[in-house]
Order: structure tokens, then sequence, then C-alpha cells
């Protein structure tokens, strides 16, 4: 069932990669209540998805940007804001990568390089798109953005190496950028971390089928889907969230919040 939740709201959304990608869920989300927005990744990630079937699907124009590149955030916010035909309502912010877990490079040992690499793609792209839009003026006061993230950015969970890093990285952009951009703009800026999930991206971590049922063991309500994560975007993008701002909202099914279950315990042979 659709609310309109977003009618008449303009949007970028970035990261949609294919059907099991959470921005993939999102744009079909947004688009359901009412939103019109443009689609976008880097070149390389294009080509490996399917994304033009997503734009076919919502309507939608694709406008091809690296994160990490200036120029061609600039080029994204200022033709996006063409195509829509006003400035931006809402963009989400669904961006990671690690060369390290790729190459299966253990924490302790990790390449600089490669970490700041990832930092780059997967934190700093967060800035440099808020600093882009700020520049530009592209987004209209009450205005919503939402990063992905993850609760290692909390807690170390050893699998997930520099990534836990970078994440943590990120939630201090929106909670820095936030203060800022929600003085001058009454621009939102919140993270929402989210249950491990079942992506394409998710699923090549090492070992994360077990931990994926670890974590749905744990979590009285089970992992949150992608789908459930569109769902919880959309809030945020519409006017019931205006004043949500430099939060980091667990989206996990109460797993951050719950030391150990019943049904770990019992595996354990421990009730």
């Amino acid at each position: 069932m659709a609310y309109n939740l977003l009618k008449g709201k303009r949007g970028i959304i970035s990261g949609a990669l294919d059907e099991n990608s959470i921005a993939w869920k999102v744009a079909e989300k947004a688009h359901e209540e009412g939103a019109t927005f443009v689609l976008t990744n880097a070149p390389i990630a294009m080509r490996m998805g399917q994304i033009n079937a997503l734009a076919e699907k919502t309507g939608s124009t694709i406008i091809p940007a690296d994160a990490t590149n200036v120029e061609e955030l600039t080029h994204l916010f200022t033709h996006g804001q063409e195509v829509l035909g006003g400035k931006i309502d809402f963009v989400l912010h669904s961006i990671g990568m690690s060369v390290n877990i790729r190459k299966n490079i253990p924490y302790t040992e990790l390449n600089y390089d490669y970490f700041l690499k990832g930092i780059d793609v997967s934190a700093l792209s967060l800035h440099k798109m808020l600093a882009v839009a700020k520049k530009l003026d592209a987004i209209n006061e009450w205005g919503s953005i939402v990063a992905l993230t993850y609760a290692a950015a909390q807690r170390t969970f050893p699998f997930y190496t520099d990534m836990a890093d970078i994440k943590a990285m990120l939630e201090s952009i929106a909670r820095s950028f936030g203060y800022y951009y929600g003085v001058e703009k009454k621009v939102r800026i919140n993270t929402v971390s989210q249950s491990p999930t079942k992506t394409t991206a998710g699923t090549g971590i090492k070992g994360f089928g077990d931990f994926f049922d670890y974590a749905n063991a744990i979590a009285p309500l089970g992992n949150a889907t992608a789908e459930d994560c569109a769902n919880y975007c959309i809030t945020l993008f519409s006017d019931l969230t205006r004043m949500v701002t430099m939060q980091n909202l667990f989206h996990d099914g109460g797993y951050s919040s719950t030391g150990v279950s019943n049904a770990i315990m019992q595996k354990m042979g421990l009730e």
C-alpha cells in the first residue's frame, strides 16, 4: 500500500546495482510513494549491474557519476535539477567498497593504499556529495539525506576489517555536516545502521552466511530485509521526520540492543 509520502518530491538515489540492493528497493518504494528522482552510480558499477531496467521501471533518468570526483558530482546535482525541474528534496548515499575485504587482507595487515581508497569511496564521498550540494544550493529546505551504515562502526566485527573504521567516519560526517546544513538550510542528515542484508555486496564478505544466521537468531524481530530498510528510508525522506537529524538510526530488528538470545544459548547447550 502506498501513502503518497513523497508526492511531489525530487531525489537522487545512488548505489542501485541490482534487484537485491537496498538502493534498488528504495527507488521502487520512492516511485510508489510519488517521488521523481535520478539514479546514479559509478560507470564501472553500472556496467556490472542492471540499473537500466530500474530506470525504465521507475521512469527515471540515469546520470553516471564517480562519487569521489567533485566535478562529476557537480554535474550530477546540476543536471539532476534540470532533469527533475527543481531543487532536490532527498538523497540516498548507498556507496561502499573495501579492496582489503575483497582481497581477504586481515585488519592487522591492511594495505594502506586500499584503505585510503575505501575511505574515499565509502565515507569522503558523502562529504563531497554534501559539499557540492550545499555550494550549489541544490537541496530544498527541510530536505533529507540518508546514508547506509553498519553496527561495526560501534562494535568490533572481525570480518568487517577496515570497513568498520570507514563506516565510523561516515557516521561522523553525517553528524558534523548535519549541524552546519541544519543551521543554514534546515537540511537533515542521518545514517541508517541496517541488519546484515543479502545484497550482492554483503554476500561477498567472507563468512557472511554464518553471521547472517547468527544475527537473525539474536535479533528479537529477526534481520530486517532490504525492503524493510527501503520503507524506513522513505519515512526519513518524508515530512513525517522533519525534526530528525544527525542520528545514527539502528534498523536491525533489535539486534544492537540484545546481548544474547535464548536461541543462541540453546544452540550452545547453555539452556
